[in-house]
């Protein structure tokens, strides 16, 4: 299988602290990666980068075979543009309706206000949600719907690179198990390549076709479903347990809250 995304060697440092070190991994056309690893881990540094949000002080992050670190935006607008995202927090625009938060992209490149709203009905029924939405406002969604238009917004351009930034952070078991379902079955309709950062297992075994664990700022164990489920790692089977004593240091309030 060919390689969408590959990182190689990717450090990043913020002052004296080293939040990615050496990060190795790979992402092969099609291939849904879920990487875990707990607060303060470099997970959303390591994203960052690859988005080209953030620069990394060394190291090679190629995107299609094409080098990116470095790289200027306007250079970079042909990889933007295949790229989707679901945030953390769904991140609607507050003042845009749901029509024009899931055609986004769309109406800032001069989509008509009909195709756009076309389109935002094919992406919400894409997440099972009706036309009836298309004029609410973002304030007026719960958690889930919110997610879910979110997601819409992610697939609305049909990208051929996805990224979920913990796509079920603060949603009930039930919408939980509802957001994975259609993360998979969106993905197996575009064909994406996916990766999604995460700390809840429950989405790993949803979702992943490849596994890996991140722990102070590198990949210290990746592998398949089967290989999570048989392996006698104990970083990983503290990590997946929850367990609160192991190899894994637990790392203080103030780095839980630091956005690595």
């Amino acid at each position: 299988m060919t390689d969408k995304i590959a990182l190689y060697n990717v450090h990043k440092s913020f002052g004296s602290k080293d939040v990615l070190r050496g990060v190795n991994l790979s992402i092969a056309e099609g291939q849904s990666l879920v990487v875990i690893g707990g607060s303060g881990s470099g997970k959303s540094v390591m994203l960052k980068s690859i988005l080209g949000l953030l620069t990394p002080d060394s190291g090679s992050i190629k995107i299609d075979g094409k080098e990116t670190v470095g790289l200027r935006r306007d250079k970079r607008a042909d990889i933007d543009h295949q790229m989707g995202m679901l945030f953390q927090n769904g991140a609607l625009f507050d003042s845009l309706p749901v029509w024009k938060n899931v055609a986004f992209r769309g109406v800032n490149e001069g989509m008509s206000e009909a195709d756009a709203r076309d389109l935002a009905v094919e992406a919400l029924a894409r997440v099972e949600l009706g036309p009836e939405l298309l004029d609410l406002y973002p304030a007026s969604l719960s958690g889930g719907m919110n997610k879910r238009v979110g997601l819409a917004r992610a697939i609305a351009s049909k990208p051929d690179i996805i990224f979920f930034d913990e796509p079920t952070t603060g949603l009930d078991p039930i919408m939980t198990d509802v957001i994975n379902h259609l993360i998979q079955e969106c993905v197996q309709e575009l064909g994406a390549t996916t990766l999604t950062i995460t700390h809840d297992m429950t989405s790993v075994r949803a979702i992943a076709d490849k596994t890996a664990l991140l722990y102070k700022g590198e990949i210290i164990w990746q592998g398949n479903q089967e290989e999570l489920d048989a392996s006698d790692d104990p970083f990983l089977h503290q990590f997946i347990n929850g367990l609160p004593h192991g190899p894994i240091e637990v790392e203080g309030q103030q780095l839980e809250t630091a956005g690595y």
